[in-house]
């Protein structure tokens, strides 16, 4: 066995360990409305978003895949220096995942995965590797680390005004309405959660997927880049384990520790939260569901009662989202520096 095939096959193993963290850090925060507003049992939660996560990168084809897979350009480098260096990048992702999830914060793996990937290749061969983007957004187009970053961004207020809208829209709605309500809404949750969990494994098992067929191009096994459906089937079920077997920690942060949720306050969140992931899914986008979850719960909160949404708690969740991204990005640059060091 060739050193290039144990590297890539290295590399495999580690982006599938990225994915198994992002069901620590980001299917949890799914789970966390649902048994915050007492609509199903932790146990139920979990099998059902297990479910539907593991369907969402199967049937929602490969957009997110393309776009995070050609946001560096490491072709002219020798296959084993640029299954190298992805490597160092998704190892500095995982490491902190691990980092973030250890002091219950939720953060986005999505940035961890970027600002890593970025830190590695910008050590390794210069910032010249990174297709930034810059140009083609001038001519309207949104491609490479822009696309990333303004996916990333754009989303958490999209989180905020929709939920904002819809809780004004639902307490209109549901003005007269008897106690009794909430049964149904419970049990609304149900397909609401199945919603917003599909509308998650589209987006970020998409992720681990690019990185994956990324390490076969790079050392040749494919010609071009091409998502195989092994690498869907592994992406979805390394995401899927993660989110059955870790996350509580982060459950009790999202699920109570912004805003007191009823039935109501998550059936809104779930809805908000899948329309605006599941739209990012078809623009190729990819997007935080951490962000957009807790964005979400924000502003139905604020719609609600500006005073009574923990802004401490909140403020604490966007710090951690502020340093992910150069704090990963020190972690990759780190990790490949060392690397390259062992190497030579």
């Amino acid at each position: 066995m060739t050193s290039l095939l144990l590297l890539l096959i290295l590399g495999i193993g580690v982006v599938l360990a990225f994915d198994f963290t992002n069901g620590f850090n980001d299917a949890a925060n799914m789970v966390a409305t649902l048994v915050a507003s007492r609509a199903m049992t932790p146990l139920q939660a979990v099998i059902l978003v297990a479910v539907f996560t593991f369907a969402g990168p199967v049937l929602a084809g490969t957009a997110v895949a393309d776009t995070i897979g050609g946001f560096v350009d490491l072709g002219p480098l020798p296959p084993s220096t640029g299954v190298l260096v992805v490597v160092c990048g998704v190892l500095g992702a995982v490491l902190w995942n691990i980092v973030i999830w250890w002091w219950a914060m939720p953060s986005s793996s999505t940035h961890a995965l970027v600002g890593s990937l970025v830190g590695a290749v910008w050590v390794s061969t210069g910032a010249g590797a990174v297709n930034w983007g810059l140009d083609p957004l001038l001519q309207g187009q949104m491609t490479g680390v822009t696309k990333v970053l303004l996916s990333l961004l754009l989303s958490p207020p999209a989180g905020f005004i929709a939920g904002w809208l819809l809780h004004r829209l639902m307490l209109f709605l549901l003005r007269a309405a008897h106690p009794s309500i909430n049964r149904r809404l419970r049990q609304s949750q149900w397909l609401t959660a199945s919603a917003l969990a599909f509308s998650h494994g589209a987006n970020d098992a998409q992720k681990g997927m690019g990185i994956i067929t990324l390490l076969l191009v790079l050392a040749g096994t494919l010609p071009t880049f091409s998502v195989p459906i092994w690498v869907i089937a592994l992406s979805a079920t390394s995401m899927t384990l993660g989110t059955v077997l870790g996350g509580w920690r982060i459950v009790r942060t999202v699920g109570f520790g912004i805003y007191k949720l009823r039935p109501i306050h998550g059936l809104d969140a779930q809805l908000t939260s899948s329309a605006v992931v599941f739209g990012a899914s078809l623009f190729g986008g990819p997007v935080s569901t951490t962000h957009v979850v807790n964005s979400s719960i924000m502003g139905i909160g604020a719609s609600e009662h500006v005073r009574r949404v923990h802004w401490l708690k909140a403020r604490e969740i966007v710090l951690t989202w502020v340093v992910t991204l150069p704090g990963s990005a020190l972690a990759g640059a780190g990790l490949c520096g060392l690397a390259q060091l062992l190497v030579h």
